[in-house]
């Protein structure tokens, strides 16, 4: 018998409402949902469907006008928003937006001394958190002299040198090139294995969303979908509906399919080029499959 793993949620959202102003249609209206603790989640929708505001208001960036949040067992409120601030770190489509010093090191010392660190300590976590992300050569540099990677690297740094429990970033691929977006998917993927870090991730990229454990879609402040990336992604209703594109890979294999090539429904480029691969190795060992596969 199989036994049920337990469930141990770092996040509890409640018939949860928020708007921008009074007499405002909410902006999220009445979600509920949980996170487990060491759980890699991804929100996804169209613009204006609450995304942004949903993870803002997990650490009091933004409050609800009625409902429940409760993180890591203790309810959201004024008297324990800064301890709950402690355990949740959140990134930004802009790093710009979190720079404060006039250089890498007084961004990655800044949130250590409002911990209220010793100088000792502060200088020991800056030095650990520069060599596990190739800072160490940048920190005398100013943060506006960076490459939109370097600033993103900071930016995430400066958080996780803070030791948070949660992590949310908000489109923090946005800004970056397609080689930095891969640093930060392959360390996303590391970091979750470890299983230190609870994730929150909002992001428009298909290979960042089947990479999590969990795919929530939002509409119009409501939450729609609830499962596991490779299904949701999978949906062409559902993903019209909530103005999200459908996976250039899942089209091919589809186009593919119709012209009586079989490959299966891949959500990703990766997986349709090893499926792809591996069926141009089986053909291309019977000369017959070849001239039929030529021919179409």
């Amino acid at each position: 018998m199989v036994q049920k793993k337990k469930s141990n949620p770092v996040i509890r959202m409640k018939d949860v409402v928020c708007r921008r102003a009074t007499g405002e249609a909410p902006v999220i209206n009445g979600v509920t949902l949980t996170v487990e603790r060491g759980e890699w989640v991804c929100v996804a929708g169209g613009n204006g469907s609450g995304k942004s505001t949903l993870v803002r208001l997990l650490n009091g960036l933004l409050l609800a006008e009625s409902g429940t949040i409760e993180i890591d067992g203790r309810w959201l409120r004024a008297d324990t928003l800064w301890d709950i601030r402690q355990k949740v770190g959140i990134v930004f489509p802009q790093p710009d937006d979190q720079f404060v010093g006039l250089t890498v090191e007084d961004d990655l010392a800044f949130g250590l001394e409002n911990q209220g660190l010793s100088p000792e300590a502060i200088d020991k976590r800056l030095w650990q958190i520069a060599a596990q992300f190739n800072l160490t050569e940048l920190l005398d540099r100013h943060p506006g002299t960076l490459s939109g990677g370097q600033k993103q690297r900071v930016a995430l740094a400066a958080v996780l040198a803070m030791q948070p429990e949660i992590l949310i970033l908000d489109e923090a691929s946005a800004m970056l090139d397609g080689s930095s977006r891969a640093d930060l998917l392959s360390w996303l993927k590391r970091t979750h294995r470890s299983g230190l870090l609870t994730i929150v991730m909002i992001t428009h990229e298909i290979e960042e969303m089947a990479a999590a454990d969990r795919l929530i879609v939002l509409r119009e402040g409501c939450v729609v979908a609830d499962g596991k990336p490779g299904e949701l992604l999978g949906d062409e209703g559902l993903l019209q509906d909530s103005r999200l594109e459908i996976p250039y890979a899942l089209q091919v294999c589809r186009e593919l399919r119709q012209l009586g090539v079989e490959t299966g429904e891949w959500t990703t480029e990766r997986e349709a080029v090893d499926a792809l691969w591996a069926l141009v190795s089986k053909i291309s060992a019977s000369p017959i499959r070849m001239e039929q596969a030529l021919s179409v």
